[in-house]
Parts: C-alpha cells; sequence; structure tokens
C-alpha cells in the first residue's frame, strides 16, 4: 500500500504532509530527526492518512493537499476535531 499522511509538531502545531510506502517506519523516522525538511519540527504526531493501491495516485493526492490551497482546506475542515 501507498500512503497519504498528515502529521501534526507537538513542538509548534503545524502540520506536515507527505507519502510513503511504510507508514510507521516514516513516523518513526520524522521523530527520530532522520527527515530533514521536518528535524526541527519534532515530534510529531500521525492525525491522518489515506491509503492507495498505486503509488502515483498517492503522490498525485500528496501534491494536491500541498499545492491546491482548497484541498488542503478541504481535509483540514473535515479532520478539524482532530487536530
Amino acid at each position: 500500500m501507498n500512503y497519504v499522511y498528515v502529521l501534526k509538531s507537538t513542538k509548534d502545531n503545524e502540520l506536515y504532509i507527505g507519502s510513503t510506502t511504510d507508514l510507521r517506519r516514516r513516523l518513526r523516522e520524522h521523530n527520530e530527526g532522520k527527515a530533514f525538511s521536518t528535524k526541527l519540527r519534532r515530534p510529531f504526531e500521525l492525525v491522518y492518512y489515506e491509503a492507495y493501491r498505486g503509488l502515483e495516485d498517492a503522490r498525485d493526492r500528496e501534491k494536491a493537499l500541498k499545492l491546491r490551497g482548497n484541498s488542503r482546506k478541504h481535509l483540514i475542515n473535515r479532520i478539524s476535531r482532530s487536530l
């Protein structure tokens, strides 16, 4: 499976969106400081994920959430009580 995930930094309460084939490993990497883009904002908690069979589908969804304000806004509204 391929996953698109949303992490919340417990340090600054900001969100991070990413994709991976191994969700548990990737969360561990973020929290251990092995991911350059999030190293200074750890620790993180997983607040949302979506699963896809196809890698391209997951990557397309990740791009949409990162680049299209409406996609991100809609998702954040949907999960607002979890944040």
